[in-house]
């Protein structure tokens, strides 16, 4: 079985090494570690992974809803957010993106393991959704 592929993007370098470890704990691949927005994209473009960690609030001009925007309408990767500023607004602001869920900091491994392993069921469930219906129009 193919191990989930997982981009992180965090700009707190201790918190995303410690991300890293953990997630390889689990027996994802980390394709890459991004601090910035721009950086996420550019990383999420070239790497393709199945799954997208994403801080919130992020070093750089654009924060990680921003980012989440682009890589989604682009390429269509499901995020989960990262975050210590979990606010009405913020959410709101962030639902455009349609994200798998919150985890609040600090990040408990319990409820990161749970979190991924729904969001990557749910992407292959609509990914196969969307193959049974292509074939239907065929």
């Amino acid at each position: 079985m193919k191990k989930p592929r997982i981009l992180v993007v965090e700009d707190d370098r201790i918190i995303a090494r410690s991300l890293r470890m953990i997630l390889e704990k689990f027996g994802h691949e980390v394709t890459a570690l991004a601090s910035t927005g721009q950086a996420a994209i550019h990383e999420a473009e070239e790497t393709k992974p199945d799954l997208v960690l994403m801080d919130i609030v992020l070093d750089g001009e654009m924060d990680g809803i921003e980012a989440a925007q682009v890589i989604c309408s682009h390429l269509d990767i499901p995020i989960i957010y990262l975050t210590a500023h979990a606010d009405p607004a913020m959410r709101e602001r962030a639902a455009v993106t349609r994200p798998f869920g919150y985890l609040s900091k600090p990040i408990m491994k319990d409820d990161l393991r749970r979190m991924i392993e729904q969001a990557l069921s749910a992407a292959r469930s609509e990914t196969e959704e969307g193959r049974g219906e292509a074939l239907k129009l065929l």
